[in-house]
């Protein structure tokens, strides 16, 4: 299990994952709904404003986010 703590570390599992399951970007985004150039920026970690926000908030009220591998 992975602690969550930037939109980066969010990116980061998000390509592990995919890679490990042998999928490409473009796959992910089709199954997805969505587009190649947001597959893209999340997993190089480029987050959004309201993401690091929610981030921020979780932090400071003591709330760690993690992910894990179902």
């Amino acid at each position: 299990m992975e602690k969550i703590a930037s939109a980066r570390d969010l990116g980061q599992a998000i390509r592990h994952e995919r890679k490990l399951q042998g999928y490409t970007q473009e796959e992910v985004a089709a199954f997805s709904g969505v587009g190649i150039t947001f597959i893209s920026n999340l997993e190089r970690g480029k987050g959004t404003s309201e993401f690091d926000k929610a981030l921020a908030v979780a932090q400071i009220l003591g709330i760690d986010l993690f992910a894990k591998r179902r």
